[in-house]
């Protein structure tokens, strides 16, 4: 009964390690996102209105106001953007310190990863724009969402299919 606790409790641990670590190469990966969408949002691809949480918070130079539909467009090119380079962060991190590779061949291994990546971006990008077209959320709020669908949708996935655990 000893044995079975301890081994229990080792394979509870290793998950454990292994989430925190997951968590942390998602903060890299989120930073990496959030740097680009932000900057894009806000010098290249304007898509942040003058009362936008982040503008508030970092006091940036408040951007000409935009209409919803405007906003919401703008903003799908900036998440997309964003999502090829931080998506590449997320999968060397994964590959690296997280997961164990091995499931597959590595290009197929790197296929369904932005593939899965893909699917669960589409649907948090689709409720991103839902939020700013119909009930006018900031941008901030919208994008905050978005990330926290993506996120538990890809850590299923890549445990569970992409990866060798």
């Amino acid at each position: 009964m000893n044995s079975i606790l301890r081994q229990f409790c080792r394979r509870e641990a290793s998950w454990f390690i292994q989430f925190v670590k997951y968590g942390i190469a998602g903060c890299l990966a989120m930073a990496t996102h959030m740097l680009v969408f932000f900057l894009f949002s806000w010098k290249l691809i304007p898509a942040l209105e003058p009362t936008d949480p982040i503008v508030l918070l970092l006091g940036l130079s408040p951007p000409a106001a935009l209409d919803h539909a405007t906003r919401a467009g703008r903003a799908d090119v900036n998440n997309g953007i964003a999502f090829m380079l931080s998506n590449l962060v997320a999968y060397l991190v994964n590959k690296a310190w997280v997961f164990h590779p091995g499931r597959h061949h590595w290009l197929k291994e790197v296929t369904l990863f932005y593939l899965v990546s893909g699917f669960s971006f589409g649907i948090g990008l689709i409720l991103q724009d839902v939020e700013i077209r119909f009930f006018h959320w900031s941008t901030s709020l919208a994008y905050v969402t978005m990330a926290v669908v993506s996120a538990l949708i890809n850590y299923a996935m890549r445990k569970f299919y992409i990866f060798d655990g």
